[in-house]
């Protein structure tokens, strides 16, 4: 018997075994209908919510415009306010839902600054707990996620 001990995350097979994409996947979301499946909390007019798929916590949302821009200063008024109040509304859901004891919310704009998605912006909405940082992705680089996506997405969308 061996002394490892096994992390299961199944829900991971779906990223290693599709490869590299092409485009960009808050485009693809967006045009589609399928908000289940892509796991589209919220549509806006000029913005949406979506789950993130790779999250650096449980319950991570990205608020993201319509249009594919990557510099803040491109965002319309309209645009920044409706990126806003989505980000109270997931907020309040998230509180109701999970009871986070806190929040990170922010943006990466540009490689440099640690951006994903360069050329889509969005902004980040993590909730946080006491505790919740702890050895795993210190020594082992790995997240531990006590929650599937299916079921998160079920619970803000109810």
């Amino acid at each position: 018997m061996s002394d490892f001990k096994r992390l299961w995350a199944p829900w991971r097979i779906k990223f290693v075994a599709q490869g590299p994409t092409r485009g960009c996947f808050f485009c693809r979301a967006k045009r589609s209908k399928e908000d289940r499946r892509n796991y589209v909390i919220v549509r806006g007019t000029a913005a949406f919510v979506i789950l993130n798929r790779y999250p650096y916590n449980n319950g991570h949302v990205m608020i993201v415009p319509y249009r594919h821009i990557g510099k803040l200063t491109l965002l319309s008024p309209a645009e920044w306010m409706e990126c806003l109040q989505l980000s109270q509304r997931l907020s309040r859901r998230l509180a109701r839902v999970l009871s986070p004891q806190g929040f990170n919310f922010g943006m990466n704009l540009g490689r440099v600054a640690g951006a994903g998605v360069v050329g889509h912006l969005h902004l980040h909405l993590v909730p946080r707990w006491h505790g919740d940082t702890n050895f795993m992705p210190v020594l082992t680089r790995t997240r531990v996620m006590a929650q599937s996506l299916d079921e998160l997405y079920r619970l803000l969308v109810e």
